[in-house]
């Protein structure tokens, strides 16, 4: 071969080449995946509530189904007042591990994401906040809401404090505030966290439509150090709810609704001893009480206003058995009040019960209570109207002359019943029965037949 026909040759072999390659490279685009519009598709979903198991699974199941749909971004609308570290490390994981990229989205105005929120504030590929928002105060409380010792205390801050740290750096935000916000409580508005340097957030937006219009193009680096860049012009939004069996256990982790649930379920329980077999009461009562103990699990309790409220109510219940004239009730509507007082142990206005509601609650469960206390004393002090016992003292008529010692009968009830006296008793005579022995009837005269001088 000669080397004008080789470097001819050469020539053609690379104009194929190439031109296969384009070819692939053609399909290649023309088969890269889109959404079924070629818009962006961003999943949106609002957690509005403690941090806790359930708000971890739905964060968790929001970002899976993104994954799953090959979505271009998830933006999480927080607002929260806190809540269990244990949640707070899950969801962390589950946006570090996500597939598709993470906005934490504080908003809108006027609210905040404090504690637990802050720390999945810095932990999200994107941190943004509404104007007049503010996060922080992430330093740890016992999970009974009570103040831990001194060396617990620290240790435990220290974990928390770390945590926060190795967020922040990996993250590339201002590690000093991170640790600050834990240690020593502090908390920061939008501004003083996007302001610092470097800062503790990405971006302030307005709403979901500036931040997404903001987030358009955005160069962001994942946990891993992959850089990518965000498509949400135009996007294709889908919002995420709650299913209804998280929006019920989400729903029972509220303040109010665990008090009331545990009043509620105590008294199930006292009304079924008093009155064995109603079954029903049992049940409901217990099952109140179980739900009770789950919220109880993830609020900040203090269990003395819980020995409060149980020691309210049985101060009711003796009033019904003693008279003492109104004092039990009393003292047992006060130490229950006391209670509701005591019973949430946090600053957090969210976590507050509120004067109306301790107020209406409690007086109308003491109503209850003094109501079905009594109605179970006069049901135990009613005569029987059954069996032997409620024989005793009915009246009957006798149907022919008993003599003393002797024998006759007597109609009572609509039954004909033989029966005996100590005492002459004549036909036709009213008598009440005192004493049933077998099928036979012990009668005496009634006190006024006496006293008027009956007839024999």
């Amino acid at each position: 071969m000669t080397p004008k026909s080789f470097r001819v040759g050469l020539a053609l072999g690379c104009l194929i080449t190439g031109g296969l390659s384009s070819l692939v490279a053609l399909g290649q685009e023309e088969t890269e995946p889109t959404t079924p519009t070629g818009r962006p598709r961003v999943y949106v979903a609002e957690v509005e509530a403690l941090i806790h198991p359930i708000s971890a699974e739905f964060i968790g199941q929001t970002i899976d189904e993104a994954d799953a749909d090959d979505a271009d971004l998830v933006v999480f609308m927080l607002r929260t007042p806190g809540g269990l570290v244990d949640s707070t490390r899950t969801i962390n994981t589950s946006i570090i591990e996500s597939e598709t990229p993470v906005v934490v989205f504080v908003g809108p105005s006027g609210t905040r994401a404090a504690s637990a929120g802050f720390l999945i504030t810095i932990a999200a590929d994107v941190a943004a906040m509404a104007p007049g928002t503010h996060i922080g105060a992430a330093h740890p409380v016992a999970g009974t809401g009570q103040p831990m010792d001194e060396t617990m205390a620290e240790k435990a801050a220290s974990d928390v404090a770390a945590y926060a740290r190795s967020l922040a750096a990996q993250r590339q935000r201002n590690v000093d505030l991170a640790e600050k916000a834990v240690v020593e409580s502090q908390s920061f508005t939008e501004r003083e966290a996007l302001e610092a340097e470097p800062p503790l957030i990405d971006l302030v937006a307005s709403d979901l439509d500036d931040l997404l219009t903001q987030l358009d193009g955005r160069e962001v680096t994942r946990w891993d150090g992959e850089t990518v860049v965000l498509r949400t012009a135009d996007a294709e939004v889908s919002n995420v709810e709650m299913n209804w069996r998280q929006k019920l256990l989400s729903a029972i982790a509220h303040p109010q609704v665990a008090v009331l649930l545990f009043s509620l379920g105590t008294l199930g329980l006292t009304i079924e001893l008093w009155n064995p077999g109603g079954i029903v009461p049992g049940v409901v009562g217990g099952l109140c009480l179980l739900l009770a103990f789950f919220a109880f699990q993830i609020l900040p309790i203090n269990y003395v206003g819980l020995l409060l409220i149980v020691f309210g109510l049985v101060l009711l219940v003796a009033e019904m058995l003693t008279a003492t004239y109104g004092l039990l009730a009393t003292g047992g509507i006060v130490s229950m009040v006391l209670g509701a007082l005591m019973v949430i142990d946090s600053p957090a206005p969210e976590l507050q019960l509120g004067w109306p509601f301790i107020l209406s609650s409690m007086l109308a469960l003491g109503l209850i209570v003094l109501l079905l206390a009594r109605l179970g004393i006069q049901a135990q002090l009613r005569q029987p109207v059954t069996g032997r016992s409620g024989m005793l003292e009915q009246l009957a008529t006798t149907m022919e002359p008993i003599v003393a010692g002797g024998a006759g009968r007597v109609a009572t009830r609509g039954e004909i019943w033989a029966a005996t006296s100590d005492e002459d008793i004549a036909e036709g005579e009213e008598v009440r029965v005192v004493k049933v022995d077998g099928m036979r009837l012990t009668v005496k005269r009634r006190p006024d037949q006496i006293s008027g001088g009956a007839k024999i």
